[in-house]
Order: structure tokens, then sequence, then C-alpha cells
């Protein structure tokens, strides 16, 4: 960094909206004032608590710093959670904890700061406890690893679904906090409703409970929904494919993910590399030859639709006897993205209707073509992502 990036690296979180307004990025929303005012708290209290000093760095093997109390974010679709969160993540001029284990490789990071998705993250925490397969108490194991080294957890769309991570997720937040983790985190629902009428929900309690110990929980109510403003302004579903449907899509993007570039990359789902025209915050773009015409399966189409609220897919084709794979590919892509309610921005060689014309999937692709006109709807656009 240079001088002038750790300046405004150093800022406030509200300092740095504020910038935003006046820089015309963005708008003043009132309705995310509170949140700013605590992170604004957590940003003062990390810096306060962040010596550098030659003692500092030798005894930061050992000691246990105390956790400043974090952020328990949650609302509604579209108000704003993701990107508070985030500006204060760039606000910490902390280093970043690459990756949420692998300790050898951070050796060198104290007092680092690490923001990713609630689900990949649990899916991280899964991989290094089998890595640590037994080992007495491998949660504290993970934990012990991360002395001195991780200093600030963002969660982005906490929500738990899953009985395992459920059962795990209590004793990792005691472990963590053990550890003087910060916790910062977004979701759609208020703690008390995590795990809602979920098999043995007695046992997360505790894990609700600690939350709410460590945690200053704000409501983001606001009338804005951002999101489904951006999604609305114009179609979702382009046809037929030509020469401008590229640019539709790097337009779309740049709409939903207030003005990033769009650049190439790829993703990693157990360890089978998937290619990306694109990847932001809750968004990636996708070519229809990465996702449906090669050895994809449902796993995959479930991974993405848990971790991105949002799908670019450019190059939908026709459908006939000659690509009747990838169609079945497609057909349980859609039903995966549709059952999580993931918003779908796609150029298409044809209406939904009229894409197939093979005969293995009729039945299927009606349903298919069905839901690809569901999904252009302000009422779909408009409902929760399932993470």
């Amino acid at each position: 960094m240079n001088t002038r990036e750790l300046e405004q690296a150093a800022e406030a979180p509200s300092r740095a909206y504020a910038r935003g307004v006046a820089e015309g990025r963005w708008q003043d929303d009132p309705a995310q004032h509170e949140a700013l005012r605590e992170l604004d708290r957590i940003h003062a209290a990390l810096l306060a608590d962040g010596g550098e000093g030659w003692l500092d760095r030798l005894s930061a093997r050992w000691r246990r710093p105390a956790p400043v109390p974090g952020l328990y974010l949650w609302g509604g679709v579209g108000r704003g959670k993701t990107f508070l969160i985030d500006l204060f993540y760039e606000q910490l001029p902390l280093p970043v904890f690459v990756t949420a284990g692998h300790a050898k490789a951070q050796s060198g990071i104290r007092n680092g700061k690490y923001r990713t998705h609630f689900h990949r993250f649990m899916r991280q925490i899964h991989e290094r406890l089998r890595e640590h397969a037994g080992q007495a108490d491998p949660l504290a194991r993970i934990a012990q690893e991360w002395r001195g080294r991780l200093r600030v957890l963002v969660l982005d769309e906490f929500f738990v679904t899953d009985i395992g991570d459920a059962m795990l997720l209590g004793r990792l937040l005691e472990r963590l906090i053990a550890e003087g983790v910060t916790l910062v985190t977004s979701s759609n629902t208020a703690p008390e409703n995590l795990y809602k009428d979920g098999l043995q929900r007695e046992r997360f309690l505790p894990a609700i409970e600690l939350l709410r110990r460590h945690c200053v929980e704000v409501h983001a109510i606001g009338a804005e929904d951002y999101r489904l403003r951006a999604l609305t302004r114009s179609p979702v579903y382009r046809a037929p494919l030509d020469g401008g449907s590229d640019a539709w899509l790097c337009e779309r993007w740049k709409e939903l993910s207030a003005g990033s570039d769009a650049r190439g990359g790829h993703i990693v789902i157990e360890d089978r590399r998937i290619d990306v025209r694109a990847r932001g915050k809750g968004m990636a773009w996708f070519d229809f030859a990465a996702l449906c015409e090669g050895p994809r399966g449902t796993a995959d189409y479930i991974e993405i639709a848990r971790e991105f609220h949002t799908v670019l897919l450019g190059g939908i084709p026709r459908f006939d006897a000659l690509n009747e794979d990838a169609a079945r590919r497609f057909v349980n892509l859609i039903d995966e993205i549709y059952d999580r309610h993931v918003n779908l921005v796609c150029t298409a060689a044809d209406a939904p209707t009229a894409l197939y014309a093979g005969t293995r999937l009729q039945g299927a692709f009606e349903r298919t073509a069905s839901r690809l006109i569901e999904m252009r709807s302000a009422e779909y656009l408009a409902t929760p992502h399932r993470a």
C-alpha cells in the first residue's frame, strides 16, 4: 500500500461512506447509519489494540487478546448489508489472512483479517477437520493454529441449515472468540431465528447465546432494495444470441456490482476448477460451456447455488438430439439455482419455450422453461437467496 491508500484504509467506515457519497459512488441512506456507528466502534477498538512493537510481535504467539465485541447485521434482501461489512473490511489496515487454515503458509501474518462467505468458511472448516482427524479436539487445534494470526473474521450470509454445521458452529465460535477473534457478520435472519425448526435445534441454542454475548445486533431496516432495483432496471433474459450479447452481460455486471470491472478467473469446488468470466461478492459470471458442456454434476450446481445470490450465464444454446447431455446438465443447474432463489441474468439463443427441440427431456425441459420464465418476474427477483 502507498501512503495515500494506507491513509484511506485507516479511515473510519463512516468517513469512507461519506466520501463515497460525496463522490457520487453511492447514495446516503439514513437506515444504514446505525450499522456504520457500530462498525466505527469496532474499527477504532481494533486499531487501538493493534500494537505492533517488538514486544507485541514477540508475545503474539502466546497472548490471547480480549475480543472486541463484533457485529451481527441482519435484515431483508438488498439492504446493503454486504456493502457495509465489506466497507468496514476494506478500511481495516490489517494484513489479509488469505486462507482460513494452513498455518505454515500464514506464519508471517499477525493480527490478520479474513473475509469470506459463510458457506465457504464452513466448507473450509470441514476440510481442516479431515486433516486433523483422530486428534482429541481438532477444533481447538485449528483455533490454536490461528492464534495471533487471525484478529477479525468477516462472514457474509450467516445462515445455518445443515445439522452438521449447526452442531459444529457453537464449539467453533467459542474457540475462536477465546483466541481473541472478533466476528462481523451479515444475515437475512435474526439470531433467535437461526436454524429455526432444525433437527436437534436445542443443541444449537448455546451458539445463538454466544453470538448475542459477543456481537452487537443491528437490524438493517430500510425501504430501498438496492439489489432488486439493479435487477429490474433492465431485462434479465436476452435472446437471441448475437454480437452484442457479451457487451450486454458486461453492462449488467457493472450495474449489479456497482461498477466493478469483469475479470476472469476460476472457482474451485471439491478440487474441481470451473472457469469464470468474472467473480464478485455474491456474484459470478459463467459461460454456458464452462457449466454445462464438461464433466459437471449436481454437486457443483448445489455449491454454486449456495454460494452466489446472482449468476450471469452467457451463451445458452438451442438443444436437440446432438447436445442432450448439455441439456440435462442445464436442467439440473436451473433446478438448483431456482430452489435456492438465485437471481439469473442470461443470454440465450431463443425464448425459454423454444430452447429445447430434443425428445428425451421434453417433460423435464417444460419445467425448466417454466422456471426460466418465472425467474424473470419481479416476485422471484424479490425473493431472498437461500444460502
